[in-house]
């Protein structure tokens, strides 16, 4: 933050910085980037409702507009109107967010110690200059965005280890521990959901390369052996001063072409739970949530069939999802036939190959606005930081997965997926509620009430010219305009 040589100086920058908030600016590439404090004569205006604004073409990322949008009892225009209801209720929100991969927390832990500890603050401290990231999914051992394969219990080819003598998780203690750690230092209050990209290769069948990492499927051998490895995991995270909130068994398990990869069926993945990692967890009392799939909308069959034994249904917190097929619209099947069942949004990739205007548009309308108008609990997008290579990855990893931030030596670029989940982390708390706003042609929408009161309204332009439209709160409206392909969030 810039000095002033004066008291006074400082006493106004404090001033503009409580009524105008402060916004966050994409820098280019050797730039860096990250909150700044816009500073100059410019008045703070009043208004009932703050407007953060980010538009298609980048001239605007994530700033809190300085203009008047103050409630009236007059209407007298022909706008389309988005009515906020808080009398109807729907879902509990546990936090938006990134998968911190192996990866990632490399790219972020190679940084210099107080840029560590600034774009930690930045990206997970819930005052008023941070963007307060709430949610975090991990993976247990290697993904396809960690630079090597490994899970852990590795043993050498043909060995065994069923009683895990082997298990350790040292691997995640060079990078990933230590930051979750300062994670957890600033927001000790973020949920954390574990998932792994495959077990043990001497657990598996039918692998196809990678020395055994890609495909194959969990030997029926050695499912109590892979239960008890799920505990060991949670209770060496605990032991570092981790809560893993909630697992899934596997990620993606109809995937069998990733990097690594294991594939686990529908009955598959009930047996497992209902025969070995349900009772495991509640003889070792773990309270982390047990959520099922993790994999796209295409496929909502498989945790209804979970879901429908009675066997393994009580074990079974929900259902995660992503969107690589499928319709968002169809997870409000699944809540539907099962309501007391939670519906979680786990993972989506920006391309390197996309385009910002394309994929702000496309993820606010399907994930922001989609998954949660369908029941989710939480949005994550994919990756948050990769380097200049959009790496590390395995081979075969995502070659082409951009992650939130863009790490260079001491340089940060905050992408695409940083204001998509800015534009709701920042403003919608953890245990706020979905509120009722309307389906509204090019204006895909939708609100929340904070515990604190607050009320939060996330739209999106979708038309190809700019809108004018009201939002209709308690028998009063403000109006507003957005340029084409603009989001903003309205908090009041």
């Amino acid at each position: 933050m810039k000095k002033f040589a004066s008291q006074i100086a400082l006493s106004f920058l404090l001033l503009f910085a409580f009524f105008a908030g402060i916004g966050c600016s994409k820098k280019p590439a050797n730039g860096g980037g990250g909150p700044v404090i816009p500073v100059g004569p410019v008045t703070p205006v009043k208004s009932d409702v703050a407007m953060w604004l980010t538009t298609a073409n980048q001239s605007v990322l994530f700033q809190k507009q300085n203009i008047a949008l103050n409630f009236s009892t007059v209407n007298n225009n022909s706008n389309t109107t988005i009515a906020v209801d808080t009398t109807t209720m729907y879902q509990s929100i546990d936090g938006f967010g990134f998968c911190l991969t192996g990866g990632s927390a490399t790219v972020i832990n190679s940084l210099p110690a107080s840029q560590e500890n600034a774009i930690l603050q930045e990206l997970f401290a819930t005052d008023s200059t941070h963007i307060g990231i709430s949610y975090l999914r991990i993976s247990i051992g290697a993904s396809d965005m960690s630079a090597t394969d490994f899970t852990y219990d590795d043993m050498p080819t043909g060995q065994t280890d069923v009683n895990l003598a082997n298990f350790s998780i040292s691997p995640e203690l060079t990078d990933l521990v230590p930051v979750l750690k300062k994670i957890i230092a600033i927001n000790p209050a973020i949920k954390i959901l574990a998932t792994p990209w495959t077990a043990p290769v001497w657990m598996k069948i039918n692998t196809t390369g990678n020395n055994g990492f890609t495909a194959g499927s969990l030997n029926t051998t050695y499912y109590a052996a892979y239960a008890t490895y799920f505990v060991k995991y949670i209770q060496a995270m605990k032991a570092q001063g981790i809560t893993v909130d909630a697992i899934t068994p596997q990620n993606e398990p109809l995937n069998a072409n990733n990097n690594p990869a294991m594939v686990m069926q529908p009955a598959e993945e009930d047996n497992f739970i209902k025969n070995n990692l349900g009772p495991q967890f509640m003889a070792a009392n773990i309270s982390a949530k047990i959520i099922v799939y993790d994999h796209n909308a295409d496929r909502t069959d498989y945790p209804l069939d979970i879901f429908a034994d009675p066997a393994a249904n009580p074990y079974v917190d929900g259902s995660a999802f992503h969107l690589y097929a499928g319709s968002i619209m169809a997870l409000t099947s699944v809540h539907n036939q099962y309501p007391n069942k939670n519906l979680y949004f786990t993972e989506q990739y920006t391309a390197t190959t996309g385009t910002f205007a394309g994929d702000l548009s496309w993820h606010i309308t399907n994930l922001i606005v989609g998954a949660t108008q369908n029941w989710c609990r939480n949005v994550l997008e994919w990756n948050l930081a990769t380097d200049a290579n959009y790496g590390p990855h395995t081979t075969g990893g995502c070659p082409v997965c951009q992650g939130a931030l863009t790490i260079v030596g001491s340089n940060i670029t905050r992408n695409v997926s940083y204001y998509i989940i800015a534009h709701a982390s920042k403003f919608v708390r953890p245990g706020a509620v979905r509120i009722s706003t309307p389906v509204v042609s090019n204006l895909p929408n939708v609100a929340f009430k904070n515990i604190d009161g607050s009320k939060v309204l996330i739209v999106l332009n979708s038309a190809n010219t700019s809108q004018t439209f009201n939002i209709q709160f308690n028998g009063k409206i403000v109006t507003s305009t957005l340029n084409s392909g603009a989001v903003a969030t309205y908090v009041w």
